[in-house]
């Protein structure tokens, strides 16, 4: 397995792009091996695997995270369509508490994102019937389930979508600003 990693900006946030092999079929790629993610520095021990589908370009998700003994490290992969991914670190100790980071990812393109502990993490999606697929190393606890408010104004995240036409659940658009979270991450 070829692995392309690229460290972005919040300490432990991994772009990824694995190599692919095309022939008039069409194309094959190992987007996991333990070991080789392990000898690039990712030691996540993957337990859960989760699949999202949204019909509507503009459906954001998140800003979602789990807190201690539950926090998740996540990879995130778009299996179909494309989205805009965001990344919110947590960790109060950190250089970067407080501070985002977007990428695109789509399916053509095959990128994953590696978002380790202790961050939020959320998409909004900008093309219809997109479909995520991502591992991660704790199950869901809805006891240990938090968030922060996509739109909080201190974040300042730049979402490619109106606003007023974004689609969110209901749960999404209650939850709290970063300055309204306890302190869960170090």
């Amino acid at each position: 397995m070829k692995l392309d990693l690229f460290p972005l900006p919040l300490s432990g946030v991994v772009l990824i792009r694995s190599a692919r092999v095309s022939d008039p079929r069409g194309t094959f790629a190992e987007t996991y091996v333990k070991g080789e993610f392990a000898r690039s520095g990712i030691f996540s021990d993957f337990v859960q695997d989760n699949q999202s589908f949204s019909v509507s370009a503009g459906t954001v998700r998140g800003l979602h995270f789990q807190i201690p003994p539950f926090q998740q490290a996540k990879l995130v992969r778009v299996l179909r369509g494309k989205i805009f991914d965001v990344v919110v670190d947590l960790r109060r100790s950190s250089a970067t508490y407080g501070k985002h980071i977007g990428v695109e990812l789509s399916a053509d393109g095959g990128e994953q994102l590696f978002v380790p502990r202790g961050f939020a993490h959320g998409f909004c999606t900008l093309v219809e019937n997109t479909e995520i697929f991502y591992k991660v190393d704790a199950v869901y606890s809805a006891a240990h389930d938090r968030g922060v408010h996509w739109l909080d104004p201190r974040l300042g995240i730049h979402w490619p979508i109106e606003t007023s036409r974004a689609m969110l659940s209901e749960k999404d658009r209650t939850l709290p600003a970063l300055s309204g979270l306890s302190n869960h991450f170090e």
